[in-house]
This record gives C-alpha cells, sequence and structure tokens, in this order.
C-alpha cells in the first residue's frame, strides 16, 4: 500500500514561536530562484539576486531570534551543469554579497564560515569568502555557514579517505571507528556542538535533499514551505520555525510522559 505524503504547508493557523525554544541549528535549501524569475518574466539570474538580497534578511532574522548556526546551501557540486552564464553569475555573487553584508555581519556579530570544496572555485570567489571568514573570525554571535561547491556525497567520501589515511597510518584501529570518528570527518566537524541541524526548511514546495547534510540530517525535522526562495520573508521564516517547534522529536525514543504515542 502505497501512502502520499503531504506537504508541510506554512499557514496562519501555526502557533507563535516560542523565543525559548528556538532550534540552535537550522539548515535551509534555498530553492526557486529560478522559478520565480520566470513567474515575474526576468531572466534566471534575477532569482539569484533577488535571492542574496533575501539572505540577508533572513541572516538577520536568525540572528535576532537567536539561532546558533545557520547554515545555507548556496552552491552544489552538482550546479557546475547549469548553463555557463548562469554559474558566471552565480560565481560572481560572494563577491557582491560580503562586499555589501560584511559591516552589517560585523555589527550583528555574526561569523562567516564556508564548507565545500573551496579550491575548486575562481580565485575571486575563494578571495571574496577568504576575506569574508577572516573580518568576521573574531564575531562571538551566530554562525553563518554557507555550503558552496558542497556535496553530501563527496564529503562523506572525502571523510572516509581521511579515516583511512590514519588507519593505513597506523594512527587508528577500524574497530575504534565509531561515529564521532566520522562527525570529526566531516565539513561540519568545525561547528562542534552544533553540528547537526535541529531543522531543514526547504522552499519552494519541493521535498527532497538533494545531497545536503545526508550524515548531519539523521536526527533533523524536515519543513517544506512552498514560497520560493526569493518571496521568503523574517515572517515566513518565523512561521516555520514554530512549525518545528510543534514537532515532537524523540530520536528513536517515545515521547517524555507521552508513552501511549507511536
Amino acid at each position: 500500500m502505497f501512502f502520499k505524503k503531504q506537504k508541510t504547508v506554512v499557514t496562519d493557523q501555526l502557533p507563535q514561536l516560542d523565543k525559548t525554544r528556538i532550534p540552535n541549528h537550522v539548515a535551509v535549501i534555498m530553492d526557486g530562484n529560478g522559478r520565480w524569475a520566470k513567474r515575474q518574466n526576468l531572466p534566471r539570474v534575477a532569482g539569484h539576486q533577488r535571492g542574496m538580497e533575501v539572505v540577508k534578511d533572513i541572516t538577520k532574522a536568525a540572528s535576532d531570534f537567536g539561532v546558533k548556526v545557520l547554515t545555507l546551501y548556496a552552491f552544489s557540486t552538482e550546479n557546475w551543469k547549469r548553463p555557463e552564464t548562469e554559474v558566471g553569475f552565480l560565481m560572481k555573487l560572494p563577491g557582491k554579497f560580503f562586499d555589501t553584508f560584511v559591516p552589517e555581519l560585523i555589527e550583528k556579530n555574526v561569523r562567516v564560515n564556508v564548507m565545500g570544496y573551496i579550491d575548486q572555485l575562481p580565485v575571486d570567489t575563494q578571495r571574496a569568502v577568504n576575506d569574508a571568514i577572516a573580518q568576521t573570525a573574531n564575531n562571538t554571535g551566530m554562525v553563518l555557514n554557507f555550503a558552496l561547491n558542497y556535496g553530501g556525497r563527496a564529503e562523506i567520501v572525502t571523510g572516509v579517505q581521511q579515516i583511512a589515511a590514519q588507519v593505513a597510518a597506523g594512527e587508528l584501529q577500524p574497530e575504534e571507528i565509531n561515529d564521532a570518528t566520522i562527525d570529526a570527518a566531516l565539513m561540519t566537524a568545525p561547528l562542534g556542538e552544533f553540528a547537526d541541524p535541529d531543522v531543514l526548511i526547504r522552499t519552494s514546495g519541493e521535498m527532497r535533499l538533494s545531497n545536503f547534510l545526508l550524515w548531519q540530517l539523521a536526527y533533523a525535522e524536515f519543513v517544506f514551505i512552498d514560497e520560493h526562495w526569493p518571496e521568503v520573508t523574517p515572517a515566513v521564516f518565523e512561521k516555520a520555525l514554530a512549525m518545528y517547534q510543534a514537532r515532537d522529536r524523540r530520536f528513536g525514543g517515545i515521547a517524555e510522559n507521552q508513552s501511549d504515542k507511536k
């Protein structure tokens, strides 16, 4: 028997956000830039341009709410397959974004982190990324973590290769490998106790992971909203967080004092 999966849609009937129970790590798949642009009779790059402005709004909102880590899926290892002109535009966006936003990030005490295969990016893109990381390195507030030229499977392969090298060098015994060993070999390791997202939000009505944080999302709650990324406002983001708070996270167990629930 097949069951049709229901979408999680943000509505006005959702409970109010409890500011005392904000998730520590929020991950977002920012989907729908191109579809939004097409609906506006604009080129796809206009959607990415608008999406960049939304990143600024949501970053500030997340920081104000008290989120510890905001991870944004900016460019995947598969996105190189897109038209050359679109990829070229996307590679220039980090420079434009950080040139205008780093002063606000410093004011908000937000620290920039970037994970992915940065060394494979154009030199100017690498420079923009590394400059933003350096300029915000002393900030102690929320971490704005970009997944840039990132792929979940590639990340796992790279991590396994690192662990295999340790075993081959006699630094690690196979039977010593555990969850913590793998956690330490992944690109989210610098995030420490907040490496695993509490909630994944995906925009544009799509319901798939798209090779994003495949290991780290094991116990995350998923919230799917119909708005395209350029349409997301701080109010929409707040409602998505409220939907997360309405969930019962059990981590394979049962809800406390609710043993009759399955």
